[in-house]
């Protein structure tokens, strides 16, 4: 194998190594992974897969964790709310309860007022001095009402007098015991408040808590099952290239005498191309999205989840911007003629390659999409399913590529 065919593999195996993950040290100086370094893989990335799932649970427990917590917010929150709808009521019944109890007091003044009216009244007509002078040494106002009702001198307006200020101290008794309960409820009503706003500010708390380390779990799953199958793929990659890359050259030197390329079959194509080398190349990378996919081979389906050979050369240029009516889906032996018929020595990626049973267009059995480097991206049967191989990995190969 000369220096450019190498040089042209190289490049392939970083083109199809979609992963950035690199293989163990161990393994970076070998050319081809043994399959003990495979195992060794699997068996690395089966560990990792335990400890995923082992994760996975936790993550189902954090998950009902916070579903709990987002209950407590909740719940929280309608406290909250209902706090702050008492306490609104409190606040109005102690600012009543104030109002009623400065109109009590109002009223006691003016009766103090009036008793004192009454005091000078009986001075004046003859209550005397000593009269004067129990009504002005009372104690208190029940003890003024009880002196001025031993006054055999008071009429009848005086007693009505005496009967409002009686009124007006009951008043003010109850306004003082209704504004004093009213400021209690409202001092527990604020207390409540707090409690409550405080549970929802904790419960929210937690809840960030746990959507932190719900998301940390999650990130550190994914980081930990995609570097394992990076690795893994690298060396599974890395194997089946160098295996093709011996099946080509074995191959390769048998072609000579083997027949491997039918002699026949001229050009009998289009006479000119379609496409662009940009399209070409972009049918290239649709095929082998396909393929590195896994996607299987069912006889005459073109796609998206499946294909077959001409099925997946149809969708590729499809997806490259070709459309009815230049592009229609035909079967491998149509599309020998419907495209520009290149010598083997001159493909390009996205020429199309053709395996005959005869070496004739009626013969055409299989269809292939040219990636470089002598190798291809097909769907070549139901046990294969769609691969990269070497183009001389199938017999029959026509003597001319088709350019589309």
């Amino acid at each position: 194998m000369n220096f450019l065919k190498l040089k042209s593999l190289a490049t392939l195996i970083i083109t199809l190594l979609v992963v950035s993950a690199q293989a163990p040290p161990s393994n970076a100086t070998n050319h081809k992974p043994t399959l003990a370094q495979i195992e060794a893989a699997k068996k690395a990335e089966l560990a990792k897969k335990k400890i995923v799932d082992e994760a996975l649970k936790k993550l189902a427990r954090a998950k009902g964790n916070l579903k709990l917590l987002s209950s407590i917010a909740d719940q929280a929150q309608k406290k909250y709310t209902a706090a702050k709808a008492d306490l609104l009521v409190a606040t109005r019944e102690l600012n009543s309860a104030n109002e009623s109890y400065l109109a009590a007091v109002a009223e006691v003044s003016a009766t103090h007022r009036e008793i004192g009216k009454l005091a000078a009244h009986a001075y004046i007509n003859g209550g005397g001095v000593a009269d004067l002078e129990s009504i002005l040494s009372s104690s208190g106002p029940q003890e003024v009402i009880d002196n001025l009702s031993t006054l055999e001198n008071l009429g009848t307006g005086n007693k009505t007098s005496l009967k409002r200020f009686k009124a007006a101290e009951d008043v003010a008794q109850r306004a003082k015991v209704i504004a004093e309960e009213a400021k209690q409820k409202q001092v527990l009503v604020t207390e409540r408040v707090a409690s409550a706003k405080k549970e929802a500010d904790d419960a929210q708390i937690e809840q960030q808590k746990e959507v932190n380390k719900l998301q940390a779990v999650q990130d550190k799953l994914q980081r930990d099952l995609a570097s394992a199958k990076k690795v893994r793929i690298t060396l599974e990659q890395k194997r089946q290239l160098a295996i093709l890359e011996e099946t080509r050259a074995n191959e390769a030197s048998k072609v000579k005498n083997q027949s491997k390329i039918w002699k026949t079959g001229g050009p009998t194509g289009a006479t000119k191309s379609r496409t662009t080398e940009e399209q070409r190349l972009k049918a290239v990378e649709f095929a082998k999205r396909q393929v590195l996919a896994n996607k299987p081979y069912i006889w005459g389906s073109e796609g998206p989840n499946s294909f077959d050979c001409s099925g997946l050369v149809y969708a590729a240029y499809k997806y490259a911007g070709l459309g009815w009516p230049i592009w229609d889906r035909l079967n491998s032996g149509l599309f020998y003629t419907y495209t520009k018929q290149i010598p083997l020595a001159e493909m390009e990626p996205g020429d199309l390659i053709f395996y005959s049973y005869k070496g004739t267009q009626s013969t055409i059995h299989h269809i292939s999409i040219y990636a470089g480097g002598e190798m291809m991206w097909e769907a070549r049967s139901t046990a294969t399913g769609l691969r990269y191989s070497n183009i001389y990995s199938v017999s029959g190969m026509m003597p001319y590529a088709g350019r589309v």
